[in-house]
């Protein structure tokens, strides 16, 4: 019995030495490929670095000081000056087209979604949020509910229960999520969507009974049941 196991392990040894022959083989001859391969991927690497460092972070830092107007006109309710600029200083359109792939072009979409949004251009403002990349948990989910917001405008109340419920469910938080839970549960209570109006509210209450709307969500909740007798 033990001759047999000796004899086994005799076997396993010579399999791996022939495996790790075959392997010293390969490598001899194909040096110059794995090499180049190697050089490829180190010099891949050292490109994105230096494209990182000497061209998108100063375009970074560029766009963020040339949107800084923008914003504060975002801010005092000018809108078409935000998206537009004033002559002068860019607006959120002008960010978005000079300065693609940074950060701050990706976040003015968002500004510019809004902006179109309430200015009761509501296609624009889809078309804008839809292409804004969602990183930020809160504003994540209020430009999916603006675009809800956009399609109940456009009288599409299919396509605004979709996107609050995508704004609800959206990395839930105590501020977003009951707000558009409840959007939710209302838009749907006028359609007569009486159980998924039921289901918004139940979830406000159990999930969130903290908030301002789980505080007053329990009359809605007895109103949907109501209606459903």
């Amino acid at each position: 019995m033990k001759e047999k196991k000796k004899d086994q392990g005799e076997k396993n040894i010579v399999a791996v030495e022939e495996a790790l022959s075959k392997s010293e083989q390969f490598i001899e001859r194909n040096q110059n490929l794995l090499i180049g391969a190697v050089a490829v991927i180190v010099l891949l690497i050292a490109g994105y670095i230096g494209y990182t460092r000497f061209v998108i972070e100063p375009r970074e830092q560029e766009a963020r000081a040339e949107m800084f107007t923008a914003e504060q006109y975002f801010e005092q309710d000018s809108l078409r000056l935000a998206l537009e600029g004033d002559g002068i200083n860019l607006g959120f359109l002008d960010i978005i087209s000079e300065y693609r792939m940074t950060k701050t072009a990706n976040l003015a979409r968002y500004y510019a979604g809004v902006s179109l949004l309430n200015l009761g251009e509501y296609e624009e403002a889809i078309e804008h949020l839809k292409k804004f990349r969602r990183r930020d948990q809160m504003v994540g989910a209020m430009s999916l509910g603006a675009i809800g917001d956009a399609y109940l405008q456009l009288g599409e109340t299919g396509n605004a229960i979709r996107y609050y419920k995508r704004a609800a469910d959206h990395e839930p938080n105590q501020l977003t999520t009951p707000a558009f839970l409840m959007k939710l549960g209302m838009l749907n209570e006028m359609e007569g969507n009486y159980k998924e109006a039921l289901d918004a509210y139940q979830r406000i209450r159990d999930e969130f009974s903290e908030t301002n709307e789980g505080r007053n969500v329990e009359r809605f909740i007895a109103r949907v049941k109501t209606a459903q007798e």
